[in-house]
C-alpha cells in the first residue's frame, strides 16, 4: 500500500513535470506559430483603434521580418526586396485605407528543411471594411520562410499564391 503511493506521486511528479516543461518551454514549432499570431494581431485594425496603437503595430510589424525580406506576388509590381522600414511604410500605408481590418491565418503546416530554417504553408484571409464603406474578403495561399536568429524566428520570405478572388 505503502510503494503503491509512492509510486502514485512519482509518476504525478513525471507527469506535472512533462507538463511543465512544454509549457515553459516551448517546441520551436510553437515559437514560429507564435510570430504568425503576432503578425495576425498587429496587422489586424478595430474602428476604435487610435493613432498611438497603429503607430506601435506598424512598428511591431517590422521587428518580425529579417532585412531584407523577399515578397513574390501574383502582382509583379508587389514583388521584391524590403527593408525593416519600407515594411513599415507599405503596412501604414495599406491599413491607413481601412476602417477595419482582420487577418486570419489557417491551416499552418510547418516543416524545419534545415537548422534554423522553417517553411510554412498556410491560408491567410484578410477581411476588412475599407474607408469608403466597401467590404474586402480576400483568401490567398502563402509559402513563408523563416531564419531563426539568436533565438527568435524572423520572416525572410513570403511568396502569395493566389487563391480566390473576387
Amino acid at each position: 500500500m505503502v510503494k503503491g503511493r509512492y509510486l502514485l506521486t512519482g509518476v504525478l511528479i513525471v507527469i506535472t513535470g512533462i507538463i511543465l516543461a512544454a509549457t515553459v518551454f516551448p517546441s520551436e514549432e510553437k515559437k514560429v506559430k507564435k510570430r504568425f499570431r503576432l503578425l495576425s494581431e498587429w496587422v489586424s485594425k478595430s474602428p476604435e483603434e487610435n493613432a498611438f496603437t497603429m503607430l506601435q503595430k506598424i512598428k511591431d510589424i517590422s521587428t518580425l521580418f529579417l532585412e531584407p525580406c523577399e515578397l513574390k506576388a501574383p502582382n509583379e509590381s508587389l514583388s521584391g526586396s524590403y527593408t525593416r522600414q519600407e515594411i513599415s511604410a507599405y503596412a501604414g500605408s495599406a491599413r491607413s485605407h481601412f476602417s477595419q481590418l482582420n487577418l486570419k491565418l489557417h491551416d499552418l503546416h510547418v516543416a524545419f528543411p534545415e537548422k534554423e530554417v522553417a517553411k510554412v504553408t498556410l491560408t491567410a484571409r484578410l477581411i476588412g471594411k475599407v474607408q469608403t464603406g466597401e467590404q474586402v474578403d480576400e483568401i490567398h495561399e502563402l509559402d513563408c520562410l523563416l531564419k531563426k536568429i539568436d533565438k527568435k524566428w524572423f520572416f525572410s520570405q513570403i511568396e502569395v499564391i493566389e487563391v480566390l478572388k473576387k
